[in-house]
């Protein structure tokens, strides 16, 4: 019985550590910013190479990779972005159109409609048009469709290789890929990232002077 019991003992204590761990890392410590000392030319060049967006605010660099209903890009949007713009921060955005999973569609034709015309015209008005509204009501009004046109397509899957490319070479500094992976430079010229939720934001905006 004494063994029973000591046995349950344990067994609580490893699953109370485990819980704590767990609770440790999704509020800070797996998305806290990190110095990226590796791979730099390689990952400045996949970011750069995408087709962002931004306000072309003069001043420091920041991409956010985002797809259209990731809940921490745009918490983050709309938590940080006007204060990093003040801030003198180019806030550069790369919106990708999720490949399919398991056969089901993560895209819809609008979106991928978008998505295309973002990287192809690089819009910024029409990335705060896109996002102003719920994407469920989004029908694309005036943007020429993906779907059917070669080129377009191309662009899309072009964006949904990106992920694969960024995944390793984050992997080497410690940074697990993910939307709303953030990447920018800070005031020393330093390359910096986290895959960034609500507990990392403000990290993010004090680094860069918002």
């Amino acid at each position: 019985m004494k063994r029973l019991r000591l046995g349950f003992v344990l067994a609580l204590i490893i699953l109370l550590a485990a819980g704590s761990l767990w609770v440790w890392w999704e509020l800070g410590a797996g998305s806290r910013p990190l110095t990226v000392a590796k791979n730099q030319s390689q990952i400045a060049a996949a970011l750069d190479g995408a087709g962002w967006v931004s306000p072309h605010t003069p001043g420091l660099k920041l991409y956010m990779v985002s797809y259209r209903d990731c809940p921490s890009c745009n918490a983050f949007v709309k938590a940080e972005f006007a204060k990093l713009s003040a801030a003198g921060v180019d806030t550069r955005v790369i919106v990708i159109a999720r490949p399919d999973l398991n056969g089901q569609s993560q895209s819809t034709a609008p979106e991928r409609a978008a998505v295309a015309e973002l990287w192809v015209n690089r819009s910024w008005p029409l990335y705060e048009r896109w996002t102003s509204v719920p994407s469920a009501a989004w029908t694309a009004p005036g943007v020429p469709a993906a779907d059917g046109d070669a080129a377009r397509t191309a662009v899309i899957e072009s964006g949904r290789s990106l992920p694969s490319e960024l995944a390793p070479l984050l992997k080497a500094n410690g940074l697990t890929f993910g939307y709303g992976t953030v990447i920018w430079w800070d005031k020393k010229g330093v390359m910096r990232g986290c895959a960034c939720n609500p507990h990392s934001f403000d990290a993010v905006a004090r680094e860069l002077g918002a």
